[in-house]
Order: structure tokens, then C-alpha cells, then sequence
């Protein structure tokens, strides 16, 4: 019936519609036409039937371009069904072109913004381009232009999208790295900005701002050197701006470029304003660079004592442990701080190794006869055994030191003077202080 009745009444619109001159007017080629193919779409468009609504709409869109900005907005939908349909390009050329008909005919409508029509057409052509290079290079001139000219309305998926078109073309050497590295910086930067203003949707510049940093570390382009340059300059600019020089150090950290000088710079100076745990901890790390283990083993300490985040104690707990394994060689106080880390996190496989390792190193140092100092490498193995069981990660790390260490092990002989059998329970004494099991060397 509803179908009859819009019928009905376009029949009625069609004998008192008149000829329109141009294509410039609001009703096109012929106002009764376009009249009643408007109540045909609009109502075939509310009923969420998109393919019977095609048709009619055809004719507005080549006929009547002019007639109203809802055609172009409806228009969208129809032809964004009919790709996921049809798979067909036809219907994405038409898209596109649906974009450069709206911006042309509806240039003097108010609610249309060139800008924000160009972002639409930009994400379009990366959506649908398939691998097409070529596409990709107009999609990224389209959304980057429409960011330059409505940047003050661009949402958080179009900054996305047209930085994941940037990487793409950045793999492919149609964008140059300089010109990559400033583009994140730019996004970077204006993400945060409106993730800070506080206005509806600054959840998703959040989003936006996490995304962009994984997408530009994820592409491999940014090596150190070319970081330091460009970085260098924003640090000039911004040397009092506590926000920016967080940023800065993060993404040196992430890409590990803490040799450079600037990571020192940038380290002492967020100190200096902001003396938190994560401030501190920058500063261990470069004076561990420069081999200051004093001022490596005061700033960690801060940064474990000022830090509210588990998991950051656990590493900078980690951290320690190492250092006192592999350069101080105190092998207590590496377990004592690899303990401490996993106390923090449990699954922390790198610190079984460290005490593992710790053990293994310290078994010449165990009192005993050399049978004893044997049985350390089972206090030792279980470590590695351990490690890989809460870790995945470290597993072939584990298992190297498994079969390193395990060649130590003392023999079946020695072990049958002291009564030892396999499988028995055996205690290693002092500071290592571990019930182990016997095993035996083949």
C-alpha cells in the first residue's frame, strides 16, 4: 500500500511539476520527475529497502543534482550497501563521484563543508582501494587537505586513516621519511590537543593518539638518527612544555634511541620539572648509558619507591637485578631485587632467569666440597624450568640454560657415596637456600 500511495502521489506532483532549464536548478531537467522520484527513494529509504530506493535515487543524482543535500547524504548509504553487496567498482566510482557532485552543487548550502566532504571522499578511496597505490595517493592528498581545512571538525577515525594511508605510502617510497616523521609529529600533537580539551569524543583522540604512535614504530621507518633531527628542533621549541618532552622521551624510549644525547637532555629536564618515577627512571637509564652504575643504582631506587604501577616496578626492579648480576656481580642482591620483581609480576619469566643465573654463577663461591657445589645447577635448572613455564616468551632462553647448566650436574657415582638417589629431595644452603631435586649428568 505504501508503495501505491507514494505512486499516487507522484502522478499527482507530476501533472502540475514544470520544466526546469539546467541541471544548476533545484529540480533539474524536469521538476516533476525529480518530484516523484523523490517520494519514491524517500520512501523506499525509510523502509531500509537501499536496493528498490537505487533507482529513484539514479535519477536525482544524475538529473537533479542540485535539489537537496539529502541526496547526497542518503546517497551515501544506498551506495555503501550496494558495494558491500555487489562487491562491484561501479558502485565505489559512484561513491566517489557522489563526493565531487556534492561539493559542486551544493557548494552554497551552508551544512555543507568542502572540507569535511573531502575527508569523506578520502576515507572512501582507502577503504575501497583494494592495494591500488595510485588510490591510496589520493586518498591521503584527499584526507590530508580536508585536515588542513577543517581541522577544527575532523574526527579521530579520519587522523587515523589518513595516517595508516601515510604508512602505506611511506612503505612504498611515494612518501618521503622526512615527510612521515613530521606528519606523525603534527597528528601526534593534535590528538593530544583534543584529547585535552575535554569536548565530546576526546575518549577516541585518546584512542587515535595510541594508534597513531603503534602504526609509526610498527613501520620500522623512524631510525634514531632521523628521529634526532627532527626531534631535536621540537625539543627547542618546547623546552618548558612538560606534555611535550614526556612525548619525546616516550617514543625515543619505545624505539630505543636512549644513546642518543638528546634522550639525556630530555631525561634531566622532565626530572628537573616533574621528579616522578618515570622522570627517574629516565635518568637511570642514561647514566646506565654513560656507565655511572652509582647514579644508575640511586635513580632506580627512586623510581621504585615513587612508582604506583605493578608492572613498572617489577621492570625497574628487573632492571637492578640484572645490573647487580651481570656488572656488580653480587649475586644476593640479584635475587633479592628479581624477587622483588616478581612479587610485582608473578609471570615475570626474565627474573627466574636472572636468579638462575645468579645461582649458577655463584656456585664456585658455595660452600662445600665439589659435589655440593654441584647441586647449586639444580637449584639453578629449576629456576629456568620455572621461567618458562610462567613465560612462553623467554622459553628457548630457558631452555639454552638448561642445556648449558645441566652438564654440571653431578654423577650418579658421586652422588651414590652420599646415598642420593634420583628424585630425592636435597636442600642448597646458605643465601641460595632452595629444596631441589636430585638429577644426575648421563
Amino acid at each position: 500500500m505504501k508503495k501505491i500511495a507514494v505512486l499516487a502521489l507522484g502522478i499527482c506532483l507530476f501533472t502540475i511539476g514544470t520544466k526546469a532549464q539546467t541541471l544548476e536548478s533545484k529540480y533539474g531537467l524536469d521538476s516533476a520527475k525529480t518530484i516523484l522520484n523523490a517520494s519514491l527513494y524517500t520512501e523506499y529509504f525509510k523502509q531500509g529497502n537501499f536496493e528498490e530506493a537505487l533507482a529513484p535515487w539514479r535519477y536525482l543524482f544524475l538529473n537533479a543534482p542540485a535539489f537537496q543535500l539529502t541526496v547526497y547524504a542518503r546517497g551515501e548509504k544506498i551506495l555503501e550497501h550496494m558495494i558491500e553487496k555487489t562487491k562491484k567498482k561501479e558502485y565505489v566510482d559512484t561513491l566517489l563521484m557522489l563526493f565531487d557532485r556534492r561539493n559542486q552543487y551544493m557548494r552554497n548550502n551552508p551544512n555543507n563543508r568542502e572540507g569535511v566532504v573531502l575527508g569523506k571522499k578520502g576515507m572512501a578511496q582507502f577503504r575501497y582501494s583494494n592495494g591500488d597505490i595510485n588510490m591510496v595517493k589520493d586518498a591521503f592528498n584527499n584526507l590530508l587537505k580536508s585536515y588542513e581545512m577543517d581541522k577544527d571538525i575532523v574526527p579521530a577515525v579520519q587522523v587515523h586513516m589518513t595516517f595508516h594511508a601515510a604508512c602505506q605510502l611511506a612503505r612504498e617510497n611515494q612518501l618521503s621519511k622526512d615527510d612521515f616523521v613530521n606528519l606523525y609529529i603534527d597528528f601526534a600533537d593534535f590528538a593530544d590537543q583534543q584529547a585535552g580539551t575535554g569536548e565530546k569524543g576526546c575518549e577516541a583522540f585518546l584512542v587515535c593518539k595510541d594508534n597513531l604512535e603503534a602504526m609509526f614504530i610498527e613501520t620500522g621507518l623512524a631510525d634514531c638518527m632521523t628521529l634526532n633531527e627532527l626531534l631535536v628542533k621540537k625539543y627547542e621549541a618546547n623546552k618548558d612544555n612538560l606534555d611535550v618532552l614526556k612525548d619525546i622521551y616516550k617514543l625515543l624510549k619505545k624505539q630505543e634511541c636512549t644513546d642518543l644525547p638528546l634522550y639525556a637532555t630530555i631525561a634531566e629536564s622532565i626530572y628537573h620539572q616533574d621528579p616522578s618515577a618515570e622522570a627517574a627512571y629516565g635518568l637511570a637509564i642514561m647514566f646506565y648509558r654513560k656507565n655511572d652504575i652509582p647514579k644508575f643504582e640511586q635513580y632506580l631506587k627512586e623510581a621504585i619507591d615513587k612508582t604506583d604501577n605493578e608492572t613498572d616496578r617489577g621492570d625497574y626492579n628487573l632492571n637492578l637485578a640484572q645490573v647487580y648480576l651481570s656488572t656488580k656481580r653480587d649475586y644476593q642482591q640479584a635475587k633479592k631485587y628479581a624477587l622483588a620483581a616478581l612479587k610485582s609480576n608473578p609471570n615475570l619469566g626474565q627474573a627466574y632467569l636472572t636468579i638462575g643465573l645468579a645461582y649458577a654463577s655463584a656456585s664456585n663461591s658455595y660452600e662445600g666440597d665439589e659435589f655440593e657445589k654441584r647441586t647449586v645447577f639444580w637449584a639453578a635448572v629449576d629456576k629456568f624450568i620455572k621461567a618458562k613455564q610462567v613465560d612462553p616468551g623467554v622459553a628457548d632462553k630457558a631452555n639454552e640454560f638448561i642445556a648449558k647448566y645441566s652438564v654440571y650436574f653431578p654423577s650418579k657415582d658421586d652422588a651414590f657415596f652420599r646415598s642420593i638417589t634420583a628424585g630425592a629431595s636435597v636442600k642448597v644452603g646458605g643465601w641460595i637456600n632452595e629444596t631441589t631435586t636430585a638429577r644426575f649428568k648421563e
